[in-house]
């Protein structure tokens, strides 16, 4: 199973999942894919490694859930922080959507999750890591 294939194969598990498309105000995106400056709370996907054609396939993707910033002040100065109260919820959608995808051939396991802030944007983002065990497709 190509990259692209499991990029294909979440991008339906979170666009047809109502409990993630409703938690979020903006889009899913595969990498590359996300609007220019987008300010809007977006999902953005892409799959790392694929150890290729022998069986079984060991494979690890990205799941980036992009989230505007917070403007606070900490000493009178103005700071930006993560907006850990609108990432919560939907981080767990998110996670609730693939632990519950049943897809024959393939296993998902979640792996870690950290939320890093974003150096070329006023936003932080969620990483969560889906490692893939693909037992056999049709190929």
């Amino acid at each position: 199973m190509q990259s692209i294939e499991l990029d294909d194969i979440l991008y339906r598990i979170l666009t047809t999942s109502a409990e993630v498309t409703a938690a979020i105000n903006g889009g899913v995106y595969v990498l590359g894919e996300r609007p220019d400056g987008s300010k809007l709370q977006d999902i953005v996907i892409n799959t790392l490694t694929n150890s290729g054609e022998s069986r079984p396939q060991l494979a690890t993707s990205n799941v980036n859930i992009h989230v505007p910033d917070q403007e606070v002040r900490i000493g009178g100065q103005p700071q930006r922080k993560a907006d850990r109260e609108t990432l919560r919820p939907i981080i767990a959608a998110v996670k609730r959507s693939l632990k519950a995808a049943v897809i024959e051939g393939l296993t998902i396991r979640l792996g870690a999750e950290n939320v890093i802030r974003e150096t070329q944007a006023p936003e932080h983002y969620a990483n969560i890591r889906v490692e893939w065990f693909i037992a056999g497709t049709n190929e």
